[in-house]
């Protein structure tokens, strides 16, 4: 075909199907969506008798392939978002749509879609697969892309490489597949998210829109915890939490960004608004009402003590003092008390010491099960030392253990640094320790070469959020949980983003 038939071609596409809807060459994409959703609301419509919710998905799924191919990034934040609002299990007493959309099931398991035999995918890894092709084609088209590299590969590497060995070595002694995919699908969106989000979160503008969406989709769960506070009288109740396990963890680390900013004298609508979102914030967290985030949040405080410059650590002592006093001060004079207003403090004490049965039965009963439940673990790694016992098989349980409400209690313990070394053996421990330190060792050292005070902040808020995750990780199920893992894995594939932009003004 020569250049003139070409222009005919163009010039009769225009004058049939561009002008009369008046569009030109150069808004004709706005065509094609029209097209394509047409196509696939009346297809769908057709094909499964007006099931309004099945066409839904359809346009959805439809939605992400499109936005994937056309604007790679704003699928991350889709993503991200939705993975931050939605929640991956239920909070007892309580029945939000953010929990009966089902966004983290299998398509087979979803309540509103027809049965999908086969369907053993959910709408995370269709969406990682979109971003996953997008990506790859852009490395093919564009000649001037080039691979961004991950921080502590060989330790990352190592790690992946001792996980499929523990999978393999679960499946080839009689594991579970099923039980070994539910253990191990966390860890695979998180290498995922670290290995792509460097590719794709590259310029400031992007890091400062992805860090928007972890203050908006957080507050809103914080705001979703108080409303039932309110909806339930201004009480707790008899419920356990008023959020999901997970959420105040993520909560933590928007502390954490805050002091990042006051320490460093960031001033712009993110510290703005992080400051009027305080007290929503610190609601949402107590409402969650889980010892594991009050044990990860001290921890976290003082890492990020340890982590700043010396003159800098001094000064925000000093600032923060009189708080510290006052909180010793309460928390001394109200140990032995059980009023409503010192809960935070009992929860705390739970921790530390064993409650006594009359005072407070929960967690008294609570912390008995996870001493039977770490002996067992212990027991287990006894006998398997090295290797492990590989994913998909069930801990060995010498003292039995009341039954609780998750199916995988056999497979999968509270205590999920334990369960690393149960699962992977010491050699899958080691590396993965290697990696994780590894990877703070370098979030520090990226950190004190920073002069930005913002990329100061962000690069600390990183490096603090893997050692909250892995406090949290020891007293509860959070390495398994897919919301946990993909947010730390986007925070950790936030740090070359970070070191990029530190010698981009420095040159």
């Amino acid at each position: 075909m020569n250049g003139t038939e070409n222009y005919l071609l163009a010039g009769m596409y225009q004058k049939l199907f561009l002008r009369p809807l008046g569009l030109n060459s150069d808004n004709s994409l706005v065509l094609w969506l029209l097209l394509i959703y047409g196509t696939v609301i009346l297809g769908g419509l057709l094909l499964f008798n007006g099931d309004l919710p099945v066409v839904l998905v359809m346009v959805y799924f439809v939605s992400i392939a499109l936005v994937s191919f056309l604007r790679i990034d704003y699928s991350i934040y889709t993503l991200v978002f939705l993975v931050l609002l939605f929640d991956q299990f239920g909070v007892p007493g309580f029945e939000p749509l953010t929990y009966h959309i089902d966004f983290f099931r299998n398509l087979k398991e979803v309540s509103y879609l027809p049965d999908i035999e086969g369907g053993v995918v959910n709408a995370i890894e269709i969406h990682l697969l979109f971003i996953i092709i997008s990506l790859f084609l852009a490395m093919a088209v564009n000649k001037e892309f080039t691979w961004r590299p991950i921080p502590v590969k060989w330790p990352f590497v190592l790690f992946v490489i001792f996980s499929l060995f523990s999978l393999a070595y679960g499946m080839l002694g009689g594991g579970d597949f099923l039980a070994a995919l539910w253990e191990i699908r966390a860890f695979f969106y998180f290498f995922t998210l670290y290995l792509i989000i460097p590719q794709i979160i590259r310029s400031r503008d992007q890091l400062q829109i992805l860090i928007w969406i972890f203050i908006i989709a957080l507050t809103f769960k914080a705001l979703q915890g108080i409303a039932r506070y309110i909806s339930v009288g201004f009480t707790t109740g008899l419920h356990a939490t008023l959020t999901n396990h997970e959420d105040p963890v993520f909560i933590v680390t928007l502390f954490i960004l805050l002091f990042g900013f006051l320490v460093f004298k960031v001033r712009n609508k993110q510290h703005f608004w992080l400051l009027i979102l305080l007290l929503p914030l610190m609601l949402g967290f107590y409402f969650a009402l889980r010892r594991a985030a009050y044990a990860a949040f001290m921890v976290s405080f003082v890492t990020f003590i340890v982590v700043l410059p010396g003159v800098i650590r001094w000064k925000f002592i000093k600032i923060m003092l009189p708080c510290l006093l006052i909180a010793g001060i309460y928390t001394a004079a109200l140990w032995d008390s059980n009023a409503r207003f010192t809960r935070p403090i009992q929860m705390v004490k739970s921790g530390l010491e064993r409650p006594e049965i009359d005072d407070n039965s929960e967690d008294y009963y609570s912390n008995l099960y996870r001493e039977n439940e770490n002996y067992n673990l212990a027991q287990t790694v006894v006998n398997n030392p090295v290797t492990g016992i590989g994913f998909g098989k069930k801990y060995e349980q010498p003292v039995s253990l009341v039954d609780i409400r998750f199916p995988l209690r056999d497979y999968i313990p509270h205590n999920q640094i334990f369960w690393v070394i149960v699962k992977m053996g010491a050699v899958g421990f080691f590396s993965f320790w290697f990696f994780f330190n590894s990877f703070v060792a370098k979030g520090v050292k990226i950190f004190k070469k920073q002069t930005d005070p913002y990329l100061q902040a962000v690069t600390i808020f990183i490096v603090v959020a893997v050692i909250n995750q892995m406090v949290v990780s020891y007293f509860d199920l959070q390495l398994t949980y897919y919301r946990n893992m993909i947010y730390l894995g986007c925070l950790m594939g936030l740090l070359p983003t970070v070191e990029h932009l530190g010698k981009q003004d420095e040159g």
